[in-house]
């Protein structure tokens, strides 16, 4: 009788186990970690969707910002996180530049992490301060060749989309400008507004109430089209750097090990947030081309810029301290 029981119990206690085991995702909060300090479009990206997750998918979804390190110190800590689709990061142009500026971190973005979602892409503008000489992309090589490196220029750190675009942009122009790297955009526009630094390539959403309200001035953008948005500014290629292009991208990736149902349903439940009309219209406002889609979309978008911007890398023997 007592060996009766205690199969019972052991067959309630497997089943009770395997009930626990097999929840439904999610089964508690999501937390969103954006690897950017606050106040870009990043930060904006990961709170839209933290605030549409808690209303109903996942209440308790919040952002937990960890900058630093080239965006190495939150990717970092995603790439560490239980593959369980509770922990979940945003990623930008740096992210498929982890592998070749930043080796010693050990990350492999192709290998440590799976695509959910291709949010959406940009062009970056040229901006500089309005109080500079500097009228037309024309006036800005002219005074970089007359005196190189003299000029300073901010990014939003090493390895981001604002410092290899500037990096780029001296490669195809035989220009040097001085790299000041800050820890984000925020920083980095204040100093730009306020005469520290003389130049800088943002992304559209960063910069563009800055152009409008005129404490920016826009000198290009790095679409190979003008900007429905600004249809009065060149495109760098048209300004004086034939050929140039630089697309800027945001999306949200997982832990490699995360199962393939939790992404369907992560991926399924971005896309819907991405197609309300407000977050639709939120983003286009700011220059967002929003993109959506499958996420095996944004794994191959991922792949080729990572065997592009390396290429990139490597012939322009690009290191960061």
């Amino acid at each position: 009788m007592l060996r009766k029981l205690a199969i019972v119990a052991a067959l309630v206690l497997s089943t009770n186990a395997q009930t626990v085991g097999a929840q439904p995702f999610p089964s508690k909060p999501i937390k969103v970690v954006v690897p950017f300090p606050p106040g870009a479009f990043n930060d904006t990206l990961g709170r839209t969707l933290a605030q549409e997750f808690a209303k109903g998918f996942a209440p308790g979804s919040h952002v937990d910002n960890k900058p630093g390190g080239g965006t190495v110190i939150g990717t970092d800590f995603v790439a560490k996180s239980a593959p369980d689709g509770h922990t979940i990061l945003i990623v930008a142009f740096p992210f498929a530049l982890i592998n070749s500026l930043h080796p010693q971190s050990k990350i492999d973005v192709t290998r440590d992490f799976t695509a959910l979602a291709w949010a959406g892409s940009t062009p970056n503008i040229l901006v500089v301060n309005p109080n500079s000489p500097y009228k037309s992309v024309k006036d800005l090589l002219a005074a970089a060749k007359a005196k190189p490196g003299s000029i300073p220029y901010a990014s939003t750190g090493n390895g981001t989309s604002n410092h290899l675009s500037m990096e780029l942009f001296k490669l195809m122009s035989a220009t040097d400008l001085n790299h000041i790297p800050y820890k984000g955009s925020a920083p980095a526009v204040t100093d730009l507004i306020g005469g520290q630094v003389q130049a800088m390539f943002d992304n559209v959403p960063n910069v563009i109430q800055h152009i409008k309200a005129g404490r920016l001035r826009a000198l290009g953008i790095t679409s190979t089209k003008r900007s429905p948005a600004m249809p009065d500014l060149p495109t760098i290629d048209e300004a004086g750097v034939p050929g140039y292009q630089v697309s800027v991208w945001f999306g949200v990736v997982a832990p490699a090990a995360t199962p393939k149902d939790v992404v369907a349903k992560l991926n399924t439940e971005i896309n819907r947030i991405l197609g309300l009309p407000e977050v639709k219209e939120r983003f286009s406002q700011g220059g967002i081309d929003i993109v959506g889609g499958a996420s095996d979309l944004f794994d191959k978008h991922v792949r080729e810029q990572v065997t592009t911007w390396g290429r990139v890398v490597k012939e322009g023997n690009i290191r960061v301290d």
